[in-house]
């Protein structure tokens, strides 16, 4: 054991043979469906894994991979930018936040270029980073700005619980903590992309647990599949898809048991629960207002909520995207990157013009970086 090492620990579910297999499988039993299969993964960790290793080249035509919203800084609407922007430039206000949402645009500017300007905007390497920022400016408001699917939501509930014991008070949240299955439903419901199989995320599911998907199976027929994120997962969680659908018995299955269960964390969600409770609605980028969405501070913890304390100082008007980005129908799995007319001229990595380029879990980072 003592000599055991990263590589041993992912070796296998990279290795060649076992894909060339698993991909012969699910051409031979993709012969029998009756209907194509328009799968979507919504984790933006998939789309990178299913471009980077040449996965949606070894599919049959008649599988497709659609790219869903499971990209956290992608589906931030540029209102909520602006919010950060705007924080970010409150007297003696440090604001910190993950290190992606520096890069992205909002209305007018972007955390980095605010961060030129000289204010004091600081990304973060762990979440935990925050307390010590706040331990050594204790005359600063230190505003944590809060992103992230369930994956990261306990991280700041954790956050917070320790900077309550540790008396530190001069840390405030701006929470913009989203939810994976309301945007599935919310896909289903338009009809427009036509999903009819679901990869679900593994990272998300080790906090939700698997349970969370059976409303696809219950309400719509569809089959779903928990995968991991490396590429022997993703190839396996197709061919259980495929096995679905051929005996018509649509149902949840979990391909990632090494770390996610059918009930989740429960002690992760506890505490996420023990600070945060649901919002009426959140409005997210390319997909609209999506009732019951996201997450925000319970209302005990008001004087340390950033949103109600500045909240006469912060834009609440709904702004588009730039006219020449689709990002928007990306997100809605209506369009794949290369539909875009700015991919890879206009908007690149190094000068993205929207989110799905900006973020590594961006569908249109994943199509620049192994796509073209």
């Amino acid at each position: 054991m003592s000599n055991l090492t990263l590589k041993d620990l992912y070796t296998k579910f990279r290795d060649p043979a076992t894909i060339k297999a698993l991909a012969k499988e699910i051409h031979k039993l993709a012969d029998k469906l009756d209907e194509p299969m328009r799968v979507m993964e919504i984790c933006g960790g998939h789309t990178h894994t299913i471009m980077k290793y040449g996965i949606k080249q070894l599919m049959p035509e008649n599988i497709e991979f659609i790219h869903g919203p499971g990209c956290p800084v992608c589906v931030m609407p540029k209102e909520r930018i602006d919010h950060a922007i705007t924080l970010a430039k409150q007297p003696g206000v440090i604001l910190t936040t993950l290190g992606d949402m520096i890069r992205v645009p909002g209305s007018k500017s972007s955390l980095a270029k605010t961060r030129a300007d000289g204010y004091d905007i600081r990304p973060l390497h762990s979440t935990f980073d925050v307390l010590n920022i706040a331990k050594k400016n204790p005359d600063k408001k230190v505003i944590f700005f809060a992103i992230g699917f369930e994956t990261t939501t306990p991280m700041t509930a954790a956050l917070m619980k320790r900077a309550f014991n540790e008396g530190i008070k001069n840390i405030y949240y701006h929470i913009n903590h989203v939810l994976t299955p309301p945007p599935m439903r919310a896909i289903m419901d338009s009809g427009e992309a036509r999903i009819n199989a679901f990869i679900a995320p593994s990272h998300v599911s080790v906090i939700i647990g698997a349970k969370s998907y059976q409303f696809l199976v219950d309400e719509y027929n569809t089959p779903v599949v928990v995968a991991g994120f490396e590429p022997v997962d993703v190839m396996e969680s197709i061919l259980m898809l495929v096995k679905q659908k051929l005996q018509n018995y649509p149902r949840v299955e979990n391909q990632y048991k090494r770390a996610a269960t059918w009930d989740g964390n429960v002690l992760a969600q506890q505490m996420t629960e023990e600070f945060m409770e649901i919002r009426d609605t959140f409005r997210w980028r390319g997909l609209g207002d999506i009732p019951k969405s996201a997450l925000k501070l319970k209302d005990k913890y008001a004087q340390f909520d950033a949103e109600k304390i500045y909240a006469n100082v912060l834009p609440n008007e709904h702004i588009d995207d730039h006219k020449l980005c689709i990002c928007g129908k990306i997100l809605k799995g209506l369009a794949k990157p290369t539909d875009c007319k700015v991919f890879g001229t206009a908007c690149t990595p190094s000068s993205p013009l929207g989110s799905c380029m900006v973020s590594d879990e961006g569908a249109c980072n994943a199509y620049y970086r192994y796509a073209r």
